[in-house]
């Protein structure tokens, strides 16, 4: 099945609309789809988004999921593997990449200062 997205020039991205807290996520993380659609049940599709944190705001558990996901840190802090408290973790700065496989677990994350995420999210061809 091939990944369908559509054909988009330069453009500029409005940051003031279009953010919605994805399900699941604490207030202060939301989501900007950039591009494409994922379908979970169906096992289909890619998307491109911008994820930000507010400033403070931290996960409390580690996620799975069963796509890819490729993860540049455009702006700001993100911590990698804090608590439920949202104490401890690895801290990364601005111009850090990750690429994650299917059912690799990934977080809890946390922002102190705030961030800015560009992410690619998908599935093998069948």
């Amino acid at each position: 099945m091939a990944v369908t997205k559509e054909h988009k020039e330069f453009h500029a991205v409005d940051f003031a609309q279009g953010w919605r807290t994805p399900e699941g996520y604490p207030a202060g993380i939301q989501q900007k789809i950039l591009s494409g659609s994922i379908d979970e049940a169906a096992k289909r599709g890619s998307r491109s988004r911008l994820l930000r944190f507010e400033p403070g705001v931290y996960t409390t558990a580690p996620f799975v999921h069963d796509h890819w996901e490729e993860v540049y840190l455009v702006s700001g802090d993100l911590t990698v593997g804090n608590d439920e408290n949202g104490d401890g973790g690895e801290p990364f700065q601005a111009g850090t990449y990750a690429c994650r496989p299917p059912g690799a677990p990934h977080g809890p994350f946390k922002s102190n200062g705030g961030c800015v995420l560009f992410e690619i999210h998908y599935y093998d061809p069948a």
